[in-house]
């Protein structure tokens, strides 16, 4: 089947090309190439450069698709609060005229790279889907009103559509070949490591007061190739069942800033060196989730769970790519 994706230049778009490629799927890539990067996307795939509100963009890359996985989007929380409107500009205006390109094109399934950040403050940790839906910032609201439309519309048979939430992808293809490369960098593992081999600055850990055991934040990490088999999975499932489906994809169980730190530091054998910030506002102790349904209907079993193997993958791809994906060609 050829599946276009959305974003399939970017970190974890580009992680669910290979992974559909390399299941046998044909794959067409739409991305206008401001947050993704054209070596990241194989020459086996079709690139169209072009934005979602480009109706001809669409046309062209609708064409022949038995399915959408839609990855593009704004994904800063803090840019969020600072500019919503370039996020209700691109993760709900321009998703729509995805969603109705989609459905004019008669493609029935679609796949929804959402986030966990639809929920807002956790009431009950780990999270589960049926957590009410509070966002605390326009990313997460951004998100949630997509899925809604989503959810309308498959309502009236239009669709079939699966949604996916997640909150902190992490690591690198293992073959070291696909990375993250971000401008500016703002995850903690990819920092950590910058931090340790001097390619960038101390590691700001914002708050070492919390409810937690060692007094930093606890997040959920997920290796991005577990997150990408995930979708792929996802495409099998989006014909069975209810007309719209949400899952959660985590780890359960979650790990400290410092645990992060010190993984980080086992596996390049270089300290960390960080320095104390203040907490950030909305940021909560603990924000882990529940895939105890992914698991049940997707088959979701992470083959990269460890938080040393997630970081040995990072560091594979900061030491074999430094400038990231600069001056390279597409594989």
């Amino acid at each position: 089947m050829r599946v276009l994706v959305t974003g399939g230049a970017g970190y974890i778009g580009s992680h669910a090309v290979r992974e559909l490629l390399e299941t046998g799927h044909e794959v067409t890539v739409l991305d206008d190439l401001s947050e993704g990067h054209r070596a990241a996307v194989p020459r086996a795939a079709q690139l169209v450069v072009g934005d979602l509100a480009d109706r001809e963009a669409l046309g062209q890359s609708l064409s022949g698709a038995g399915a959408v996985m839609h990855f593009a989007a704004r994904a800063y929380v803090g840019e969020s609060v600072r500019d919503p409107a370039a996020y209700y500009r691109t993760n709900v205006a321009k998703a729509l005229e995805l969603l109705w390109a989609t459905i004019e094109a008669g493609v029935r399934r679609f796949v929804f790279s959402s986030t966990c950040a639809v929920y807002g403050d956790p009431r009950q940790v780990p999270m589960q889907e049926s957590h009410p839906r509070r966002p605390i910032n326009p990313y997460g609201a951004t998100k949630l009103a997509f899925e809604r439309a989503l959810e309308d519309h498959a309502a009236t048979g239009a669709l079939r559509v699966v949604a996916l939430r997640y909150f902190n992808a992490a690591g690198c293809h293992p073959d070291g070949s696909l990375g993250e490369h971000h401008d500016p960098e703002t995850h903690l593992i990819p920092l950590a490591i910058d931090a340790a081999t001097g390619a960038g600055p101390r590691l700001t850990i914002f708050g070492d007061d919390y409810e937690t055991p060692d007094g930093t934040c606890i997040r959920d990490y997920v290796h991005v190739t577990d997150l990408a088999r995930a979708h792929v999975q996802a495409l099998d499932v989006s014909e069975a069942g209810a007309a719209f489906r949400a899952f959660n994809l985590g780890s359960e169980t979650g790990s400290s800033v410092l645990e992060v730190v010190r993984a980080v530091e086992r596996v390049t054998g270089r300290k960390v060196e960080t320095t104390r910030g203040a907490r950030r506002p909305g940021d909560p102790p603990r924000l882990v989730a529940s895939a105890a349904e992914a698991r049940a209907a997707l088959g979701f079993a992470p083959r990269f769970a460890e938080l040393e193997t997630i970081v040995e993958s990072a560091y594979r791809w900061r030491r074999q790519h430094p400038r990231g994906y600069h001056e390279e060609a597409r594989a």
